[in-house]
């Protein structure tokens, strides 16, 4: 593996002579410039403005613009040479817990490997104390043509430095989360989280694979063998918003539960979480009065009878009569 930067962690007054490896690796599929006519290669050329003619790599310095139109050149050397401390030094600032530091200054990830055998202890001794407290150490250091705040941490018993950027370059989020207060009832978050769990059931990352570099080398062998390009069907519109939010929950969570191999009953279950529904007010039953005997002086007839207000408070049974064309039931007065 080739080595990316040699310096020094200082580590109060124990030093680890290290070197930096790149720790990542893309996998892309490698594509340049043609004329999309003939298919030509379109190459970059280096020109010189003032001459009118191309320069070769090796004259080629970098170069800083005034305000008012000077130009300042600066060689390779002048950058080497810079007066700045963490130019050779990784040296450790604090220790914080790793939550601290926001992953979104996260950058680039070098794993740390001892220049020699006399820096093995020291390595480990930083190694083993951040493994046990748990946390990670804040350095600076100087990469080519940048200073960065970067982090030490321990990753398969082997110290990493990421780089991260500075806490002034992460762009405010302010006016981009919805400004509407909204209110999520806490049945609709359990079934989130039920999702959430269903969905992380048996995970493994390291399956995961970039569908874009396989679709892209199908797309380029078919051009290669002169056959018909793939192409994916293309998916149906989608809600452009949410009419009922917890049935899109139940229904998602019940399409996971049936890809790993749960039951409509798991799904059941989940969807039982949900708030019930407001009961509405059962519509009063009509009960049949039984035939009363004419000695109890109640009149016959067609006409459904009726108990008064006074009568229903003293615990008395209203009865009806029952017929053909029942009348409408009337509120007690």
């Amino acid at each position: 593996m080739q080595t990316t930067w040699k310096g020094t962690i200082s580590f109060g007054l124990v030093s680890i002579p290290v070197h930096l490896y790149s720790a990542t690796q893309e996998h892309d599929v490698p594509l340049h410039q043609v004329h999309a006519k003939d298919g030509g290669r379109v190459r970059m050329k280096r020109y010189c403005e003032r001459e009118e003619k191309e320069v070769p790599y090796a004259e080629i310095a970098k170069g800083y613009e005034s305000p008012d139109g000077r130009t300042v050149t600066l060689s390779d050397e002048d950058l080497a040479d810079l007066p700045l401390p963490s130019k050779k030094i990784i040296d450790v600032l604090a220790f914080v817990d790793e939550g601290e530091i926001d992953p979104l200054m996260f950058s680039k990830a070098y794993y740390v490997g001892v220049a020699d055998k006399a820096a093995a202890k020291p390595y480990a001794l930083l190694r083993d104390a951040l493994t046990d407290s748990g946390q990670i150490a804040v350095t600076k250091i100087a990469l080519r043509t940048r200073e960065s705040p970067a982090v030490l941490r321990v990753h398969d018993n082997t110290l990493v430095l990421q780089t991260c950027i500075w806490p002034d370059e992460v762009r405010p989020a302010a006016g981009i989360a919805p400004e509407d207060d909204v209110t999520v009832r806490p049945q609709e978050l359990k079934m989130a989280r039920s999702l959430m769990d269903t969905l992380s059931e048996d995970f493994d990352l390291s399956q995961l694979h970039d569908d874009y570099q396989q679709a892209l080398q199908q797309v380029i062998t078919a051009r290669l063998e002169g056959v018909e390009v793939p192409h994916e069907e293309e998916p149906g519109e989608a809600p452009d918003n949410v009419i009922d939010l917890m049935e899109a929950l139940r229904s998602s969570l019940k399409q996971a539960k049936g890809g790993r191999g749960g039951g409509a009953g798991e799904a059941g279950e989940a969807g039982a979480e949900e708030e019930p529904a407001p009961r509405k007010r059962a519509p009063a039953k009509k009960t049949a009065a039984k035939t009363v005997p004419k000695s109890s002086g109640a009149t016959s007839g067609k006409g459904a009878t009726k108990t008064s207000a006074k009568s229903a408070a003293s615990g008395s049974t209203a009865k009806k009569t029952t017929t053909r064309k029942p009348s409408s039931p009337r509120k007690a007065s």
